[in-house]
Formats: C-alpha cells, structure tokens, sequence
C-alpha cells in the first residue's frame, strides 16, 4: 500500500511535467521565444527578479542578523511577521501593499505627495512585490546558517582586536556565506516566479509590469502554444535552481 500511495504521489508531481513536455509545440518554440512580447517579458523578469533579490541581500541579511543573535521583547512577533509572506495567499499580500504603498496608502500617500513617487503599476511596483513575498526566503535561510555557525571564531577575532564591523565583514560573512548563496538563490527563483502580488498591486502592462508568469496567463487566452513554450522556461530555471542547490536540499544521505 504505502509503494502504491508513493507511485501516485511521485505521479502527481511528475504528470504536470511531462504533459508539458508532451504538449509543447516544439517547432514553434524559438519563434514564439523570439517574439517581442515574450523577450519583454523575459527581460522584465530578470531585471526585476535580480533587483529584488539585491534590496533583499541589503535588507534581509541584517534582519536574519538581528533574528539570531539580538534578544529583546517582540522578537517570536518579528520572525512570525518575516515569514508571514510565505504562506499569505499572494493577491492578499497585493492588496495589502496597495493598503501601504497606493496612493492613498498609509506610506504611500506621503511618498506621492511629498516626493511625486507613485509606486503602483510601475516597474518599481513589481520590484517591490516580488521583494515582498520573496525576501523570506532568504532571511530564514541566513537565519539558519548565523545560528549553526562557529561562534568561537567571532569570539577569537574579538579577542585580538578586531572590531565589531571588521569580524561581521571579514569572518561572520565568510562563514554564512553559503546560506547567503542558498538564500539569494531562492530568494530569485521565487521572485522571478511571482504572480498574484504582482498582478494585484503591478498589474498586467507589456512592457512595464508583465513578467513572465504573468505573460504566460495572458497567452493562454490568446496564444496557448506560447504559454507553454514560457512555462516550460520558467521550469527549467526552476530545475537549474534544484542543482544549483543540490548539496543543500537535494541530498538526504
């Protein structure tokens, strides 16, 4: 029974892919990657996914630091609040940065009138989504990697006169430096695979907020063998993103 319910879980996972595979109208596929829409979708991908996973290094590193090694009052609501974005239903998280960052929103009001900054339905707009719903993934994985690390070595340089910024600098990243890599990786692929937060707070504009996922909901409408030949895209970056991080993820023995 159990080699019968792990046949038909293996199955589940694998089925999606191979239809896929099966599907995909292959001698069309460099013409419809070719195609404007999909090379402005691609490009808005990647530009914004490696933005967001860059202010997520900035921002997330020091709060996974913070996490770990600070004590104070609030700390179990922070990390709580940190994670929230991985398991939020992503148009919630849309509509809850529209609440903050619109136009009428409670920092996003004051952004407008005082700068002209208009973040909604914009390039930025993506950016700040995607850095959203992403940036958890990076901070528990840094987070992980400061609170398995070797401490005696910080305490060591310490001890010989370092200061505090120069052992963060020159022994703290080192050491976690794989869980920055790890994280950041994952941090990327989940941005570059973001949809409902975006759609909600970015909307759907070629060329200025559609990226992949959403180029792909859109061609299903009117150009399905197009929206496969994307998906398939989007999935083997997610495979790339597997080996990537196979030492860390993938192996169990």
């Amino acid at each position: 029974m159990l080699a019968v319910g792990a046949l038909c879980g293996a199955a589940l996972f694998i089925l999606p892919l191979v239809g896929l595979v099966v599907k995909a109208p292959w001698p069309e596929a460099l013409a419809d990657l070719r195609a404007p829409e999909s090379l402005d979708a691609f490009r808005l991908s990647l530009i914004c996914s490696l933005s967001a996973t860059a202010i997520a290094i900035v921002l997330g590193v020091p709060l996974a630091w913070v996490q770990a090694r600070m004590e104070f009052r609030g700390k179990n609501l922070l990390r709580a609040l940190t994670t929230l974005p991985m398991v939020l239903p992503p148009v919630v998280g849309g509509v809850a940065l529209l609440l903050a960052f619109g136009r009428r929103g409670l920092v996003g009001s004051y952004l407008f009138d005082a700068y002209g900054i208009r973040l909604p339905f914009t390039t930025a707009g993506v950016i700040l989504a995607e850095t959203f719903v992403s940036m958890p993934f990076l901070v528990i994985t840094v987070e992980a990697g400061l609170r398995s690390m070797n401490r005696g070595l910080e305490d060591a340089a310490r001890t010989l006169g370092a200061h505090r910024w120069t052992v963060f600098r020159r022994v703290t990243v080192p050491l976690v430096g794989p869980s920055i890599f790890a994280g950041a990786v994952l941090c990327w692929s989940r941005a570059l695979g973001e949809f409902g937060a975006t759609i909600t707070f970015a909307g759907n504009f070629p060329g200025q907020t559609q990226t992949m996922p959403l180029a792909v909901y859109l061609l299903l409408e009117t150009r399905p063998d197009a929206a496969v030949v994307l998906s398939l895209v989007l999935v083997v970056v997610s495979l790339i993103v597997l080996v990537a991080l196979r030492d860390r993820f993938l192996n169990v023995s």
